[in-house]
């Protein structure tokens, strides 16, 4: 399965170290908020899987 909270995560940290780079600071913005969504995506997808097993033990 695809994780695409941490595709986030790792897109956002690119997109903020180039804003830091270039004195960018929408572009930094722009990341730190990519990556927190990202953050928020991959709890979710962890629950979700944590909700499937638990389907699966009963």
């Amino acid at each position: 399965m695809k994780r695409k909270g941490t595709e986030h995560k790792v897109k956002g940290r690119t997109k903020e170290a180039m804003g830091k780079v270039t004195d960018d600071k929408g572009q930094e913005m722009r990341g730190k908020a990519e990556k927190t969504a990202g953050k928020a995506r991959e709890q979710m997808e962890k629950a979700a899987d944590k909700t499937r097993r638990t389907g699966r033990d009963r």
